[in-house]
């Protein structure tokens, strides 16, 4: 299920096996930073595609390059602003939601997990406004997803709305498009 890498570590960031990405990286430093053969992500990228924290901050302390791009173009941002909760999230979120709120409470943690993921990369120095192989930008696809949580935080860190994609179409386009007021407006202040 899921992905399969040719490099060990990247294989081994993916599926959150800690212990696989420590004693890669104690092997040897320049696994921190390997292509994988398959598609060009890094650690960092397969990390981030998941959202796996530990992971991601123990290679982020080792330095590991936050604006290495893989053969999409797309940077660790771009994968942690589309992250989605799982079909495995939402089957809990909706069996939990009638018991104590437990489902809310667990949505409203695992969105802090992701906003607190998108705030690590940008922290480290992340390109915010690096544009992948279809011109867009983290902002676009946060906006594509409606994220009224990481919108702000991207915009925070002067990510531009009016950057357009290979479609011409900008991240004020989209909200505008799919009718996302609120959203229409945050950009609208930031540009």
């Amino acid at each position: 299920m899921g992905i399969l890498y040719s490099e060990p570590i990247c294989q081994a960031a993916y599926q959150n096996d800690f212990g696989q990405v420590w004693r890669w990286v104690r092997e040897d430093s320049k696994y921190i930073n390997i292509h994988d053969g398959f598609n060009g992500d890094t650690p960092l990228i397969c990390a981030c595609r998941r959202g796996n924290l530990k992971i991601i901050s123990f290679l982020l302390r080792r330095n590991a390059d936050v604006n290495l791009k893989n053969q999409k173009e797309r940077t660790c941002l771009h994968y942690a602003v589309k992250k989605r909760f799982t079909f495995f999230d939402y089957l809990l979120i909706i069996l939990l939601m009638p018991v104590l709120l437990i489902g809310y409470f667990l949505m409203v943690s695992k969105t802090k997990q992701n906003e607190n993921l998108v705030r690590m990369l940008l922290d480290a120095g992340v390109d915010v406004n690096a544009a992948d192989c279809y011109g867009c930008t983290a902002l676009y696809y946060a906006c594509e997803m409606k994220n009224q949580t990481l919108i702000p935080l991207l915009l925070e860190a002067h990510a531009d709305p009016s950057i357009r994609n290979k479609n011409g179409e900008s991240p004020l386009d989209i909200a505008r498009r799919l009718k996302f007021s609120q959203i229409e407006l945050m950009l609208r202040k930031a540009s």
